[in-house]
């Protein structure tokens, strides 16, 4: 379906379709905000408008007949007090289909109404879980906030325990903000909560600019609720964690890739009489143009709210991000265990540098990523990726890059392999 993220609540729909592969007649659909309709809309109608979709990979298993759906947020992506119940059950989970069916077998939520843009930009992966009682069917479940889930494929079962913890509490009214918050007792790639210490620049000024909005911006921690009085930070931003492209899994060594954002977002939210004083209008709307004055992620009409975000925070004079570097990493994980194997920075600064211009320094600062990896028989891994524009060969036992080759365009994309 297509994706409209910050720009109305009367969004395009989220509906999931399963097609015939023979003939490629509709053979079901699912519409979670009316369940009864597994076929096409009678003529006048639609499909639900402004539920989750799934925006990202589908994964199956031939042998239990299910497909998991790893599905966004409800439109609008920072503010939640519109949306149904089914919307609340369903936004931000791994959705089990019935592939004979289109009916819901289980689902796992990762964010409890999620006003953050967490949605799950990640696919399963699915494995042979090791276990003391032999091999489980399991899945590993990436999110944007960091947190690493395997479940029992079969029936959605964490294998691992999952703590309902509280939450900061607040934001803006009328919403609602969950009390608690589901974090995976596994492994988490999410790191510890942003300091004013963290705060960085290239000089002296740059620093305490960064340090001054440190301090006049709402921050709690992980799932700081979105204030509209002042910037609120968010903290893994909306990339992650993990975003697109997920892991790789080494089934014979038993170990999990993961690269991984590491950024904050700067946030505000925008009362709706401000935005419509602004003339904040949805991207393609009449009179909009092709981006509104808050970039592709702002408007949100029909909601209290427009969104203002700053991805990864970056300082307005320089460009270069508030928090000091590493901006992102990749990291080796036992499978059994979840233990951290290795981890180090990912990614250059030989094509970022202040004002946009490259530095060209082959130094290892760690760059926003996006793309997955894979990994061979041999011990490999094969990744781009990261901002640097650089695909690396890389050991799989030490996390060394053994060759590196720069590529026309950046790669946020997963290899493959192939004979």
């Amino acid at each position: 379906a297509q994706v409209k993220d910050g720009q109305a609540e009367d969004a395009p729909s989220g509906v999931i379709r399963g097609y015939d592969a023979v003939s490629g007649a509709l053979a079901w659909a699912w519409d979670l905000g009316n369940p009864d309709l597994t076929g096409m809309p009678r003529d006048g109608e639609t499909y639900t408008r402004g539920t989750p979709n799934m925006w990202t990979t589908a994964t199956g298993d031939e042998q239990l007949g299910l497909v998991y759906l790893p599905l966004g947020n409800s439109s609008v992506d920072y503010y939640g007090s519109n949306r149904s119940e089914a919307e609340n059950e369903f936004a931000t989970s791994l959705v089990a289909i019935d592939v004979t069916t289109g009916k819901p077998a289980w689902h796992f939520q990762t964010v409890h109404h999620d006003v953050w843009d967490y949605d799950l930009g990640s696919q399963a992966t699915l494995i042979d879980f090791p276990s003391a009682d032999g091999t489980v069917p399991a899945l590993v479940l990436p999110s944007k906030q960091g947190d690493l889930y395997v479940l029992d494929r079969r029936t959605g079962e964490s294998l691992f325990p999952v703590e309902e913890r509280a939450v900061p509490q607040g934001g803006v009214e009328p919403d609602y903000i969950a009390k608690v918050q589901p974090f995976s007792g596994y492994h988490t790639l999410a790191k510890p909560p942003l300091t004013e210490a963290d705060m960085w620049g290239m000089s002296p000024i740059d620093q305490l600019w960064c340090r001054i909005q440190f301090r006049q911006a709402a921050y709690d921690g992980q799932y700081t609720p979105p204030t509209s009085d002042r910037y609120w930070i968010q903290y893994p931003g909306y990339n992650g964690g993990s975003d697109w492209g997920g892991i790789a899994v080494d089934p014979t060594r038993g170990i999990i890739v993961a690269n991984y954002n590491d950024m904050p977002n700067h946030n505000r939210l925008i009362p709706r009489e401000e935005a419509d004083e602004a003339g904040l209008k949805p991207i393609n709307a009449p009179g909009a143009g092709g981006e509104t004055a808050l970039g592709e992620a702002g408007p949100q009409t029909g909601s209290p709210y427009a969104i203002q975000v700053n991805a990864g925070w970056r300082e307005d004079f320089t460009g270069l991000l508030c928090k000091e570097p590493p901006y992102g990493g990749i990291r080796a994980i036992d499978l059994a265990t979840g233990k951290t194997l290795w981890d180090r920075p990912f990614g250059t600064a030989r094509r970022n540098g202040p004002f946009g211009i490259p530095s060209m320094l082959p130094i290892d600062i760690g760059t926003p990523n996006n793309g997955g990896s894979v990994v061979t028989a041999s011990g490999l891994i094969f990744i781009a990726a990261a901002t640097d524009d650089l695909f690396r060969a890389i050991d799989i036992k030490t996390g060394e890059t053994l060759w590196s080759a720069a590529l026309p365009a950046g790669g946020q994309a997963n290899p493959f392999v192939f004979e």
